[in-house]
């Protein structure tokens, strides 16, 4: 049985991630814009998201961004709140690396999201 060869995609111009690498830089919330820790996923391309205002919100990644944003619990993320229900509903629209997490806790900008255990 002939197999037709299946082509395969490389991206020439992405270098490997390396979680050692510095820090050059992060991007940082702008406007309306909080950060946030994923807490879970739910199925259907949402996720259950604390952000650092205080609230829960259930975010999903919008359909431009779905095929490079791949969400997992305990990650990093700038979340976008809907302008309707922006209590309850965001948008994730970017995820943070390793490195650049452990830069965010470094210089307090997670600290309202990080439970102290005593």
């Amino acid at each position: 049985m002939y197999h037709k060869p299946q082509h395969q995609q490389h991206n020439k111009h992405r270098t490997p991630y390396d979680p050692t690498q510095p820090v050059t830089r992060v991007r940082l919330p702008r406007g309306k814009e909080v950060l946030g820790i994923v807490e879970t996923r739910l199925g259907f391309g949402k996720s259950r998201v604390v952000c650092a205002d205080g609230k829960v919100r259930i975010c999903r990644v919008p359909g431009g961004l779905r095929r490079e944003l791949w969400v997992r619990p305990d990650q990093v993320v700038i979340v976008e709140p809907w302008e309707y229900e922006g209590d309850a509903k965001g948008d994730i629209i970017y995820i943070y690396r390793e490195n650049q997490a452990a830069w965010l806790r470094q210089n307090n900008y997670l600290k309202t999201l990080i439970k102290e255990e005593f």
